[in-house]
């Protein structure tokens, strides 16, 4: 372990950085660089990689929600290696696999730089495996090459705008704030894209609608034709008004749900008079299971249909085609010789554990909606207990963190044990409940057309409310010198 302690160090001292702001700056300037890297991000999120039409490649499109990422673009990555690389590091700290004092500053700077070691890793293993994996169909060596270092400088790039953010530059952190604006702008699209795309036809006899649900429902309207809007029955899968109804109904039911929980009175031993409660949340382990879940699926069907392309293209392999078959398809505009869509095909494993995408289509398969539904939960739940017992969540490192707080439950003895039953007694219940429900809200939120995915909504909405707590917090700080000098006057 020492060894590895003295190769991060080392490697720390090469690595791009970006310094702690020498004075606290005000609440302007951080809004101002916190713009200043979410315009960068959005810019780069439409600069197209060379050669790569933009949007190539949609069996990772319910992914790029959760990564903030954009298929054939500069941001094609998204936070995904910082993502992957925490919670590797996480996992490994949790579960004491690596032993790490975060009171120790020492530890927290090693902790620190090896997550950026190993973003920067991940970064070189995901862009190899997209340009080998044929993502961006058949690229030639130059263009490859090319491709490449634009996909780890930009990533890179992102790396750098999240510690910006996280060093006291700006407000929150870029991954949330990365994850907000993809979110958003999905979402905003969804609801007001003007563009006009064919849903039959070619040429002069090609019938068009607006994408985004508000010009066609004006087109409509225009039409005498709006109840067609509802559904979308023509091109069911754009937008509609049941899926923008579906979109608000959500928001709500998620911003109520973060509010749940069960609150534990505790007092201070240290500071007499102190009383306040110990919340125990409804999502206690937050959309984690979920984010999870969407990874496991994403890559597995990636590296399936990888394995399809290279070996079992026709070569009718029993086994293999039972646990992936793939219907290969040229996305529109592409210029790589090779298709650059695998879509899975009806009775294997992998067909019935991805998302259906919708269910208002002309033949829906409902098995498929049904099978997709009960992975997703059952996943969720799976990872939510996984979570608990290694991200430091469990019963027993709650009551630990209250005990090293000088915090006790009134009417217990002061003690991990004592603490630890009462804790014991919500939070595995809690854990099961709450991955039950983001499961269900991540899953029926994709077949049944919900604005940005559910899980893209609840991490916004979570994202949100944590902006709003740091905004305030931060204008009562930049009040208080106001106030000191006004209390001391009188």
């Amino acid at each position: 372990m020492g060894a590895v302690k003295n190769f991060v160090k080392a490697a720390a001292t090469v690595l791009p950085e970006i310094r702690k702001p020498v004075r606290k700056p005000s609440l302007n300037e951080k809004l101002m660089w916190t713009g200043i890297a979410l315009i960068v991000y959005l810019v780069m999120a439409v600069t197209p990689l060379t050669g790569v039409p933009i949007g190539a490649s949609s069996q990772t499109s319910y992914s790029s929600i959760i990564f903030a990422s954009q298929q054939g673009t500069l941001m094609t990555l998204g936070i995904g290696p910082i993502v992957t690389a925490g919670l590797i590091l996480q996992l490994l700290a949790g579960s004491e696999i690596i032993k790490v004092d975060f009171q120790n500053p020492d530890d927290r700077a090693i902790f620190t730089s090896a997550t950026k070691l190993l973003t920067m890793i991940v970064i070189v293993v995901e862009a190899s495996a997209y340009l080998i994996g044929g993502l961006f169909g058949s690229i030639a060596g130059p263009a490859a090459i090319a491709i490449f270092f634009e996909l780890f400088a930009a990533s890179v790039i992102v790396m750098l705008l999240d510690e910006l953010i996280q060093k006291g530059w700006g407000i929150g952190s870029g991954v949330s704030l990365f994850i907000l604006a993809g979110v958003a702008q999905r979402t905003m699209w969804d609801i007001f894209s003007p563009i006009v795309v064919p849903i039959s036809g070619t040429g002069a006899n090609a019938v068009t609608q607006f994408y985004g649900v508000v010009p066609a429902t004006i087109a409509a309207l225009i039409k005498g034709n709006v109840g067609s809007m509802f559904f979308r029955e023509a091109a069911p899968q754009f937008p509609s008004i049941f899926g923008l109804i579906l979109t608000i109904s959500a928001i709500l039911i998620i911003v109520y749900v973060e509010g749940m929980r069960i609150e534990i009175p505790i007092t201070s031993t240290k500071y007499r008079g102190f009383a306040g409660v110990y919340p125990i949340k409804l999502l206690y382990v937050s959309n984690i299971p979920v984010i999870l879940f969407s990874a496991l699926t994403s890559n597995i069907q990636f590296f399936a249909s990888y394995l399809w392309k290279a070996y079992d293209q026709g070569n009718n392999n029993v086994y293999f085609n039972w646990f992936a078959q793939f219907n290969s398809t040229q996305i529109a505009g592409s210029t790589g010789a090779s298709p650059l869509s695998y879509q899975p095909l009806p009775g294997n494993l992998i067909y019935y554990m991805t998302s259906p995408n919708s269910i208002f289509v002309a033949h829906p398969d409902y098995v498929r909606a049904l099978t997709y539904v009960m992975f997703a939960v059952i996943f969720s739940v799976m990872f939510a207990r996984i979570w608990v017992e290694i991200g430091g969540l469990s019963p027993k490192a709650a009551a630990k963190n209250l005990i090293g707080a000088d915090v006790m439950v009134p009417g217990f003895r002061r003690s991990g044990t004592s603490v630890e039953a009462i804790l014991s007694k919500y939070i595995p219940i809690i854990t099961i409940v709450g991955g039950i429900f983001i499961g269900l809200l991540a899953s029926l939120s994709n077949i049944l057309g919900v604005y940005g995915t559910g899980v893209g909504l609840l991490l916004m909405v979570d994202i949100i409310i944590q902006y709003y707590q740091m905004l305030v917090k931060e204008q009562l700080e930049s009040m208080m010198p106001r106030l000191g000098a006004l209390l001391g006057r009188t």
